[in-house]
C-alpha cells in the first residue's frame, strides 16, 4: 500500500499537477421570503489534478453549495451573483448547458449525501450505475457492466455480480451509497465531487470505501473534492482542507499543518474532541421488550431471535456493519415490519405486529426519526405544515395554539422561527433532519427510535442535538432506541449498547462494559474501525487487516 495521502509532497505517490479546477469571487445568494441570503460570499477555490481538497464546516456553511458550484449547477432559488468557475481551460459559468452535461457524469461526478433521494425506485441499480457510460457513449455497455461489477467487489458490497439486479429498495442505505459511489467512478471521472460519501456507512464498511476512494486518487490522478462534517475522515483523505463558516472561507491549509496548528477560532472549536459523557442512569421498569424477533424479506433471513429491552428513560445503542438489520429492528418495534416469530412489548401490553392495528395512543407513544430527512419529509410542505399536522393528530392543537407549539419545537432544536414557512429544499441536510426530530417531539412520545439521526450533521450541530436529546430524556424520562454507526455518539448518549452482526444480537450490556475490552473478534473490529484524528489512521488499520483494496482492483 502506497504511503499515506497526507504528505506535504508526492502524497501516496501521486505527483499533483496543475490547477483542474480553479473558481475565483463565487458569490452566490439564495431569496428567501423575497429577502436575499448570503451562500458563499467570495470563495476562492483551487483543486489541482491528483488532489483531493476537504471541505468541512457546520451544516449550512455552504460546502454542498460550492460542491455543485463545481459542475457548474446552482440550486433553485439560489442566484450566482460573481465569480468564475473554470475546469480545465472550461468555463462553466458561461457554457451552454449542453456543454456542461457532456462534462458530467464522464469528467465530473458527484457523489451526494443522500443516496435513497438520488436513485430512481424503478430501475434496477445495474442499469442506473452504468447509465453515464451508455449516455456519453465511452464504452460498450458490457464492459461498463464488468466495470461496475469489479467496482461493487471493491467496495466490498455483497454478492457484486447480483446485486445490481435488485431494485433499491432492497438493499440497505450503506449498501446504496456504495453502488452510488461505484456509479460516480464507473466512468473514471477527472474530478468527483464527494459530498459526505460516508454519512451512511458504518465504521468497518467506510474503511472500504476510504480505501477505495483513495485508490482511485492515486492509481488514475483522479482529483476531488470531499466534503464532510467528520474531521476525523477529512484527515485520512485531503491533502488540503479549507474551512467554510456562513459561506466565507475561515481558513486553508496542508492536511497536517492545519491538524497540528489550526489558525483560526472557529477551526479550533470545529477540532475539539466531544466531550459529552452521560451519567449512569438508575435502574427502571422496561418500557420496550423485544422478545426473540425472526424477521425476513421474501427468502431472506434479516433478524435472528433478537431479544433487547430498553428501560424507562434508558438509551440503548444499536450498533453493527450496514446490512445487520439494525433499521429491520426498528421497523419491527414501529409496526412497519411483520416478523415471523417473536413479539414486541410496550409498557407491559403485547403489540399487534402492524401498525394499522395498533390504537392512536401507542402510535404517539412510539415515534420513528428517520435516517434520511430527503426523503421522510415531504418537499412540497413547509415547515409549519410538516409540524402541525402531529400537533393536530395527537394534541390537538390547532391554529395559534398550533403556531406557538410548532415555534416552540424549533426553538428546541435550535432553529428560529424564521424557519417555519420555509419548504425542505430551502434548508441544509442538518437543518432537515432537526425537523424530522421536531415532529416527532411534537407527539410527545415516551420512546423514540432514533435511525441514524446524527449522520448527517457536523460535530458542532451533533452536540447540540445529543445535549437537545438527553435534557428531554432526564426531563421527560423518554427513551431511545438510538441506531448508530458512530460510536462516538454511542459512548456520548448510550446507557446500554447492542452489538448486532449478520441478523443477530452478539454482544449487549452496559455501555462501559459492551465498549472495553476483552472484546470478542466483532466487536473488536468495529473498535478499530473507528476515525482518529490522526492523518496516518487508515494506513494503519489497512496494515493489520487481510483483503483489503488494492489499486490493481480497479485496473481497467
Amino acid at each position: 500500500m502506497a504511503t499515506s495521502l497526507q504528505r506535504e509532497s508526492s502524497p501516496g505517490g501521486t505527483e499533483r499537477g496543475p490547477a483542474l479546477l480553479t473558481i475565483r469571487n463565487l458569490v452566490i445568494n439564495g431569496l428567501v421570503d423575497d429577502t436575499v441570503v448570503p451562500i458563499l460570499r467570495g470563495i476562492d477555490l483551487d483543486v489541482n489534478r491528483g488532489e483531493v481538497v476537504g471541505l468541512i464546516g457546520e451544516s449550512g456553511a455552504g460546502k454542498s453549495t460550492l460542491g455543485l458550484a463545481a459542475l457548474g449547477i446552482v440550486n433553485e432559488g439560489c442566484i450566482l451573483v460573481d465569480g468564475s468557475i473554470t475546469f480545465d481551460g472550461i468555463d462553466l459559468r458561461n457554457s451552454p448547458e449542453s456543454a456542461k452535461r457532456d462534462l458530467r457524469g464522464a469528467r465530473i461526478a458527484y457523489v451526494a449525501q443522500s443516496a435513497a433521494a438520488s436513485f430512481n425506485p424503478a430501475h434496477k441499480l445495474i442499469d442506473q450505475v452504468v447509465e453515464s457510460a451508455e449516455i456519453h457513449k465511452t464504452e460498450p455497455r458490457k464492459r461498463a457492466v464488468e466495470k461496475a461489477i469489479t467496482l461493487f467487489g471493491s467496495l466490498a458490497l455483497p454478492d457484486p455480480t447480483r446485486i445490481g439486479e435488485r431494485y433499491p429498495h432492497q438493499v440497505s442505505g450503506g449498501q446504496l451509497q456504495r453502488l452510488m459511489t461505484a456509479m460516480a467512478m464507473n466512468c473514471r471521472p477527472d474530478l468527483i465531487i464527494f459530498d459526505e460519501p460516508t454519512t451512511a456507512l458504518d465504521v468497518t464498511t467506510q474503511v472500504e470505501v476510504l480505501t477505495a476512494i483513495r485508490n482511485v486518487v492515486q492509481k488514475f490522478g483522479t482529483a476531488a473534492i470531499y466534503i464532510s462534517h467528520d474531521l476525523a475522515l477529512v484527515s485520512q483523505m485531503a491533502h488540503r482542507i479549507v474551512v467554510l463558516k456562513d459561506g466565507v472561507k475561515v481558513e486553508e491549509a496542508e492536511t497536517r499543518r492545519m491538524l497540528a496548528a489550526p489558525e483560526h477560532p472557529y477551526t479550533r472549536t470545529l477540532w475539539a474532541v466531544r466531550s459529552l459523557e452521560k451519567p449512569p442512569a438508575s435502574a427502571a421498569p422496561p418500557i420496550l421488550d423485544i422478545r426473540h424477533i425472526n424477521a425476513a424479506y421474501g427468502q431472506l433471513r434479516v433478524l435472528e431471535d433478537v431479544s433487547l429491552t430498553v428501560q424507562r428513560g434508558h438509551t440503548v445503542a444499536v450498533v453493527g456493519e450496514s446490512g445487520s438489520g439494525k433499521t429491520t429492528l426498528a421497523r419491527v418495534v414501529c409496526g412497519l415490519m411483520e416478523v415471523q416469530q417473536g413479539e414486541v412489548v410496550f409498557d407491559g401490553t403485547r403489540l399487534p405486529p402492524l401498525r394499522g392495528a395498533r390504537n392512536a395512543d401507542v402510535l404517539r407513544r412510539i415515534q420513528l426519526v428517520y435516517q434520511s430527512a430527503d426523503t421522510s419529509l415531504n418537499p412540497s410542505h413547509t415547515v409549519r405544515k410538516l409540524l402541525s399536522r402531529p400537533l393536530r393528530l395527537y394534541c390537538g392543537l390547532r391554529g395559534s395554539a398550533g403556531n406557538r407549539r410548532a415555534n416552540e419545537l424549533l426553538d428546541m432544536i435550535e432553529l428560529s422561527g424564521a424557519y417555519i414557512d420555509r419548504y425542505p429544499s430551502e434548508l441544509s441536510g442538518g437543518q432537515k433532519q432537526r425537523i424530522s426530530i421536531a415532529r416527532a417531539l411534537a407527539a410527545n412520545p415516551d420512546l423514540i427510535v432514533c435511525d441514524e439521526v446524527t449522520s448527517s450533521l457536523d460535530q458542532v450541530v451533533q452536540e447540540g442535538i445529543l445535549k437537545l436529546l438527553m435534557s428531554l430524556q432526564k426531563e421527560l424520562s423518554i427513551s431511545y432506541l438510538f441506531i448508530t454507526h458512530d460510536l462516538a455518539t454511542v459512548n456520548a448518549i448510550a446507557d446500554e449498547v447492542a452489538v448486532m452482526h449478520r441478523g443477530r444480537v452478539v454482544r449487549v450490556g452496559e455501555k462501559n462494559t459492551v465498549l472495553s475490552p476483552p472484546f470478542d473478534g466483532y466487536t473488536q473490529l468495529l473498535m478499530s474501525s473507528v476515525p482518529q484524528m490522526n492523518p496516518d489512521w487508515l494506513d494503519g488499520v489497512i496494515q493489520n487487516r487481510v483483503g483489503v483494496i488494492t489499486p490493481a482492483r480497479f485496473a481497467k
